[in-house]
């Protein structure tokens, strides 16, 4: 729980929604208003913070808030 609270709260960096606020279904540029920039800047932290390294061609099928921490998780176990 304590990785999902640090990668909801970089996301809140972007949005208007605090941590708690925010639920598993909501989509990045939809619902939370990112911009291309905001979501490629977004990846660059959550990179630092979580040690791993998002590749593009994983990263393209990102949209919701759930899909983002899948990936990180998997990324995370693979290594």
């Amino acid at each position: 729980m304590k990785k999902e609270i640090k990668f909801k709260t970089i996301v809140s960096q972007y949005c208007q929604l605090q941590p708690e606020e925010m639920m598993d279904e909501m989509r990045f540029r939809e619902d939370l208003g990112f911009s291309s920039l905001d979501f490629m800047s977004m990846l660059g932290e959550l990179e630092d913070e979580f040690d791993i390294e998002l590749e593009e061609d994983k990263i393209i099928n990102i949209h919701t808030i759930k899909e983002a921490m899948d990936l990180i998780k998997s990324l995370e176990v693979a290594v």
